[in-house]
């Protein structure tokens, strides 16, 4: 199916079941642990042997001499696989840096070894006894030291650099303006499932159960990087514990589990361990980010430029941060910049909201440092400097954009008049009490998604499709979807995902995976009514199908009726045409925190968030509720605590566990309310959906920042917003 022109009314309007905030359907496999995840899959890999990586000691140079003699004796040690005996390997054209290192190093923790035992225990002891010499060549690991060197990146879907206007000479003939300078750290995703794989070998074929979010690409990929035919590999993912963009590709894990399975002849698990997947896989990339901005003295917004700097090991791609800043807000002369620096830490690559949840944390910052320059309300400064057309091209105006109603709605829902407009005012005890707000804006991405859809003699609806659920409820919008469509209940619906052998979807990730799959699941779905009007004999275009029944015609036949004979079968793939050239299509909001900080101390306490979203339809109430406030909670974190500490000297992040790498707990979270706006956007796709599980990060960090400058007069401008940053600087206390 072919979506080039907008959708009009369609079977999805019924809302009887789509729309609905229906309980995930996997919710009791995931709360009885009945859920397989990918180390968990022993029915079907049965003796699988155990691997224990062993990662690089240094950050960059070689592997002079690699001694795993002693460790092949070990007890229980079946093999040991290294670059030197693993044979010729590619690269996957995902990964920046190659998986199984040596001689060359590129990045501490790459791989260098795999140890492959009858229990993990001996594959752990016996890795510790390999001798490894390296040989230390000297690394870039500092983005502040490595900024001069940046290059303009490689142009890939984003321009790294955009003019509109004459920005330079509007600029420095405002009357009002702001020229700052903002830094946002190394971060994790820190997800609770370790990387993790199993892999068997059926002759020249290999089967592995993995974490993964992006079948079809990691397909691809670990076909390249073994060297054969991409239909000689199966990637099977049906639960996915968390994965934040981390797993978008395969990792190390997944290729040595692989190799260790064709050496021993019998599958073999291997999960990256707690301290190396820091290291060892992607992270989210530290930026420096200059934004000068030029206004009117009524708050009109005349220049805007937001440059931003990142690095990333050779060959890699830049943190998109200025992304947002292309589209937000209006102003006739623009300029937004992006450069690389070539740095030698582990790979930079997406994280939740990749470009827009750094991006968004200095430039809303810097709207409120506008506002404050103007003595305007942040709110209001915000909604006059609206735009209903893209700022850089004028002529394409957006699908939808309820920016202003978010930001209106928000104030009258948070209490915003309440806000004193003067810092360091309002005190709770020894609590100083501030209120912060931020934009909301991420793009909404579609990509072609297929899917296969099953009617069985019972009148079972089954769906299968290589799309992942990694905690999203993809499992339950695909299962609304076709209920909906063939008018059937939720509990006449199987949904099968995460495995090669279904049609290839859009996968998840970006925002873009819940709209996109299941769409596919409806164009399958479109198709399959047309084949069940066919068996029945009426006409399908004004077929009605409800409660298990096809109407039309005067007639009303049961559905099941259709496949009495034989199961019937349809397939489809949804195609996206050029409406994303002829509209700007992306989702919107606004959030609004309370703090509390220390008057003594600097600690800081959230006491309150609001999120209120425009993004088309929403699929499922509940489970997009629920990845709002996971996102809220994750800015939040990025906000107060989250930093890879980077040691400079070695090249590495130190704090490369749970224990040292903080994230927010309960404790830190207050109750958080969402508001999602009443909307369809018939422009993005038949769903008259979008994305919305990023939406929700976006802004949240600057929104605290702002909340803490209004309870303590103390502008931070490097995140984390740490009390060590604004302890010496709060208002003196009696």
């Amino acid at each position: 199916m072919k979506f080039a022109t907008p959708a009009t009314t369609n079977p999805i309007d019924q809302l009887k079941v789509v729309g609905q905030p229906v309980d995930r359907i996997d919710g009791p496999r995931k709360t009885t642990g009945t859920a397989r995840y990918a180390y968990e899959q022993h029915e079907v890999a049965p003796n699988a042997a155990y691997g224990y990586v062993l990662g690089s000691a240094i950050a960059k140079g070689r592997v002079k001499s690699m001694d795993i003699a002693t460790a092949k004796r070990a007890p229980g040690v079946l093999t040991v696989i290294t670059a030197d005996n693993a044979g010729k390997l590619g690269k996957g054209k995902y990964n920046t840096a190659t998986l199984l290192g040596g001689p060359k190093i590129e990045h501490y923790h790459q791989a260098v070894a795999l140890v492959v035992a009858e229990t993990f225990e001996q594959a752990r002891a016996a890795a510790h006894l390999i001798k490894v010499e390296y040989v230390k060549e000297q690394g870039a690991y500092d983005l502040a030291a490595a900024k001069d060197t940046a290059k303009v990146p490689k142009k890939e879907e984003d321009p790294p650099e955009t003019k509109t206007g004459a920005f330079a000479s509007a600029f420095d003939s405002a009357p009002v303006k702001l020229d700052a300078t903002y830094t946002t750290p190394d971060q994790s995703h820190a997800m609770m499932e370790p990387h993790a794989s199993i892999a068997r070998w059926e002759g020249n074929k290999v089967t592995i159960w993995t974490a993964n979010q992006m079948i079809d690409w990691s397909v691809g990929d670990m076909a390249k990087t073994l060297g054969i035919p991409k239909a000689n590999v199966r990637l099977i993912s049906p639960y996915i514990g968390g994965g934040f963009g981390g797993k978008l590709w395969i990792r190390a894990e997944a290729l040595l589990a692989a190799l260790a399975a064709r050496s021993v002849g019998r599958p073999v698990k291997v999960a990256l361990q707690r301290a190396l997947m820091i290291n060892n896989t992607t992270h989210r990339p530290a930026t420096i980010q200059r934004l000068r901005i030029g206004a009117t003295r009524e708050g009109r917004i005349t220049a805007i430029a937001h440059e931003s700097w990142s690095g990333d090991l050779p060959g890699g791609k830049p943190e998109t941060a200025v992304n947002q800043t292309r589209l937000l807000y209006a102003g006739p002369n623009r300029l937004t910049r992006l450069r690389l620096a070539v740095l030698d830490l582990p790979e930079g690559n997406a994280m939740r909201a990749p470009g827009e949840a750094p991006g968004m944390m200095a430039l809303e910052i810097a709207i409120d440092e506008m506002a404050e320059k103007l003595k305007m309300d942040p709110v209001m400064f915000r909604i006059i400097n609206d735009t209903t057309v893209d700022p850089e091209k004028p002529g394409r105006k957006f699908s939808q954009r309820r920016f202003v109603e978010c930001m209106r709605l928000g104030m009258e829902r948070f209490g915003w008049n309440k806000r004193n407009a003067q810092p360091g005012q309002v005190r709770d005890g020894r609590w100083l009490v501030g209120l912060g707000v931020a934009s909301a804006f991420r793009n909404n991405l579609v990509g072609k998604s297929g899917a296969r859809v099953r009617l069985g003699p019972d009148g079972v609806v089954t769906v299968e499709t290589d799309m992942t659920d990694i905690g999203t409820g993809s499992y339950t919008i695909i299962a609304q979807t076709a209920a909906e469509m063939m008018g059937v209940g939720l509990d006449q619906v199987v949904v099968k995902l995460g495995d090669s052998a279904y049609p290839v979807s859009a996968g998840s990730g970006g925002q873009w995976g819940g709209n996109s799959s299941t769409s596919g699941v409806y164009a399958a779905c479109v198709k399959l009514r047309d084949v069940v009007c066919q068996k029945l004999g009426l006409d399908p275009a004004s077929a009605q199908f409800a409660d298990g029944m096809v109407k039309a015609g005067g007639q009303s036949l049961p559905l099941r009726q259709a496949a009495a004979g034989a199961e019937l079968v349809a397939e489809d793939t949804i195609e996206f045409g050029d409406l994303d050239k002829k509209y700007q299509q992306s989702t919107f909001g606004a959030h609004f925190v309370e703090v509390a900080v220390d008057a003594y101390t600097g600690e800081v306490r959230v006491r309150r968030m609001l999120a209120v979203c425009a993004a088309g339809r929403i699929l499922n109430p509940k489970s997009a509720r629920s990845q709002v406030i996971g996102a809220m909670t994750m800015g939040v974190g990025a906000a107060l605590m989250e930093h890879l500490v980077v040691d400079k000297r070695v090249g590495f992040f130190v704090n490369h566990d749970l224990a040292s790498y903080e994230v927010p707990v309960n404790a830190d979270i207050p109750h958080q309310e969402v508001i999602f706006l009443d909307e369809t956007d018939p422009i993005s796709s038949p769903m008259k959906a979008k994305g919305v599980g990023e939406l929700g990060i976006c802004g949240v960090a600057a929104a605290v920042a702002n909340a803490i400058y209004n309870a303590t007069g103390v502008r931070i401008r490097d995140y984390p917003l740490t009390l060590d940053k604004m302890i010496d600087k709060l208002p003196q206390v009696a």
